[in-house]
């Protein structure tokens, strides 16, 4: 109830400002509100090399991704931060185009003029939980807070997706209809197509960590449970995974960037802590073996048509509480394990189907061809329509 209270009291706040900030023209600018970053990052550096509008990127608390400030303005937007907080809602109020890539609260709170478009470019390019209208946790919310979420995904003019998988996912999940979906790729899976950027990564992660010279890279990539915060532990077994693969493996891991673990000095050597690396498909473009669960990374790196373990040792938990796809051990393209001694296994066995991650990599990916945020750009700057219109003269 006070939580409720405190939510309709900011909403209202919001509001107030945001219809005062209309009064102001409307400026052909595009501003980012980022969170995850990768996908506003990668579709504003197109939108640059198409047209001079103005970029703005706010960033909120939790956003680590590194923005150039030549190219863009950057803002804080974040409360407790107040004078940029007020400047954030001035520039989605007079802003001709707005980038998100989650879902946000203030969106409950705003109407877009009709000349303005607002974008959402999820940080998922494929779904194995709930979420949004189809989470199973809504049951337990409050019939305004339902209504809430409703209004949010209502204000979204477009969702980019990068396969008509997706496009299904987004329609039951944010109520959408057909025509508001862009069939234009994931502007971050672009990188994925970059072998020369897998060169230079390479050779920054050797000159940083010499001891991976020569080593497969497996990464360990864990989604994020509600219980992380006050009591994460790490369920692999490090001394297990060491004995028996240290001579030919290194493993870095990329916990979610809110949690923290400890890993013994005995195996510094072997084991490498990468989560402060912000973009996770840098990483993807040299690991040779991804260890996940329920996370989002396989839909992207399944492109790259390397083996992918799914260590889901509490899969019948996260199913009740969060909410997982239908049919998932069979789904997804790899074995689905529950323990350190499956994991294993499965790496010296070699257990990995590659067509059935080719063929999960075409159904998810079917827009993502490496150009993406240059289709996403040209669609935002009117490029595309100019191009057809020359065509036909």
């Amino acid at each position: 109830m006070v939580k409720e209270l405190a939510i309709s009291v900011y909403l209202f706040i919001f509001r107030i400002l945001f219809n005062f900030f209309k009064l102001f023209p409307l400026k052909k600018k595009v501003v980012g509100v980022a969170t995850f970053g990768d996908n506003i990052y990668y579709t504003t550096n197109a939108i640059k090399k198409l047209s001079n509008e103005e970029i703005i990127i706010l960033k909120d608390s939790s956003c680590k991704y590194r923005f150039d400030s030549r190219q863009a303005q950057i803002i804080v937007f974040d409360i407790k931060h107040p004078i940029s907080y007020i400047k954030s809602i001035y520039h989605l109020a007079t802003a001709s185009t707005i980038l998100v890539d989650t879902y946000y609260g203030f969106l409950a709170a705003t109407k877009f003029r009709d000349n303005a478009t607002c974008i959402q470019l999820w940080h998922a390019g494929g779904a194995i939980k709930n979420f949004g209208l189809m989470d199973p946790t809504n049951e337990f919310r409050t019939a305004k807070a339902n209504e809430r979420f409703a209004q949010v995904y209502r204000t979204f003019d477009f969702t980019v997706v990068g396969s008509n998988m997706m496009a299904e996912t987004f329609k039951k999940s944010f109520g959408l209809t057909d025509d508001r979906i862009l069939r234009t790729g994931i502007p971050r899976s672009d990188i994925l197509f970059d072998h020369s950027m897998k060169d230079h990564i390479y050779r920054n992660m050797t000159e940083k960590y010499p001891m991976i010279k020569n080593k497969q890279i497996i990464l360990y990539a864990p989604t994020f449970r509600n219980n992380q915060l006050s009591n994460y532990q790490l369920h692999l077994d490090i001394q297990k995974l060491y004995q028996e693969l240290s001579n030919d493996y290194v493993l870095f891991i990329k916990p979610h960037p809110a949690v923290t673990y400890e890993i013994s000095e005995a195996y510094k050597d072997f084991v490498y802590d990468v989560s402060d690396f912000y973009d996770t498909n840098h990483l993807l473009l040299i690991t040779d073996l991804l260890i996940t669960d329920y996370s989002s990374i396989p839909f992207e790196y399944a492109l790259l048509e390397k083996p992918m373990i799914f260590f889901a040792y509490d899969m019948e938990e996260y199913s009740y509480t969060s909410g997982l796809i239908d049919d998932y051990e069979h789904k997804m393209p790899g074995p689905v394990v529950a323990s350190t001694d499956a994991i294993i296994l499965a790496i010296k066995e070699n257990r990995f189907d590659y067509l059935q991650i080719k063929e999960f990599a075409d159904q998810w990916n079917e827009y993502s061809n490496g150009t993406a945020s240059l289709n996403l750009a040209k669609y935002l700057t009117g490029t595309e329509e100019k191009e057809k219109e020359r065509a036909i003269i």
